[in-house]
């Protein structure tokens, strides 16, 4: 992470960016195969996902709880509502900043709706959960090892992969915000990136549990000001969609697949 995050050794990070998307297809390959042995099971399990989520006997167990962790892990997975990864939407170049927003839907989709479904999927449809014992990635990796015993070695890489991208992608954002912040002082921009690299070192040496109770409270923090700043924008965004529907109705923007189909005539 240091190589990248000072050297701005980019072709790495190039790299990662293409491994990411490419594990992330294998994951899913790995679900459906999992799924797919237990495919009888299938409605058993999402009864039991239902079940657990509305009757009394989840309410009974806590449901404000479950509610207050899913929000915490919802952040992780998507970032939805925490204003980052608009950070890494900015840089793109385009004459159309309304299309690059719903580039951006797609994120929650996959990495929420299609990934965790699939892997909640997994655990229940294997019976993991009610084994005990283990939690987390090493839940998610037993259920894989009971369907495809050498799947947990690629799920490692798979992990790797995530983290080493979000520690890239983090101190990204930290980086810019502090340099916007110091009128783009270089001495704070590299300031921070040796903060973030001691940090990450410092967090090597602590429990797991309290890192992760530390990040819930920042990016609730995070929230804050972030949601604020939506609501205020709000008008803003309905007033730039619609004046991008228009166009778009009229024939004044031309859509990717138009484009295409004109370019030999251009030529």
């Amino acid at each position: 992470a240091g190589v990248v995050v000072i050297g701005g050794i980019t072709r790495i990070g190039a790299v990662t960016a293409k491994l990411v998307p490419a594990m992330a297809i294998i994951y899913i390959a790995a679900c459906l195969v999992v799924i797919g042995s237990h495919f009888s099971d299938l409605p058993a399990a999402f009864g039991a996902i239902i079940n657990g989520a509305f009757t009394a006997e989840g309410v009974s167990g806590g449901v404000i709880g479950a509610l207050i962790v899913g929000f915490r892990r919802a952040a992780f997975s998507n970032e939805a509502g925490l204003g980052s990864s608009a950070i890494a939407h900015s840089a793109v170049k385009t004459r159309e900043p309304v299309t690059e927003g719903y580039v951006a839907l797609w994120e929650p989709f996959i990495d929420t709706v299609v990934i965790c479904t699939m892997t909640a999927l997994v655990i229940v449809i294997t019976q993991q959960h009610t084994v005990g014992g283990s939690d987390g990635v090493q839940l998610t990796s037993d259920a894989f090892a009971s369907v495809i015993s050498w799947f947990p070695y690629v799920l490692t890489v798979v992990v790797f992969l995530f983290a080493f991208s979000t520690m890239i992608t983090w101190a990204y954002y930290g980086a810019k915000a502090a340099s916007f912040l110091a009128n783009e002082s270089k001495v704070v921009l590299y300031g921070f990136k040796f903060f973030y690299l001691a940090m990450a070192v410092v967090g090597c040496t602590m429990n797991l549990s309290s890192i992760v109770d530390i990040a819930d409270a920042l990016l609730f923090i995070m929230a804050i000001p972030n949601l604020i700043g939506v609501y205020l924008l709000l008008p803003v965004l309905k007033r730039a969609v619609a004046d991008y529907d228009r166009r778009l109705a009229s024939g004044e923007i031309q859509t990717a697949k138009d484009a295409l189909r004109n370019e030999p005539h251009r030529r």
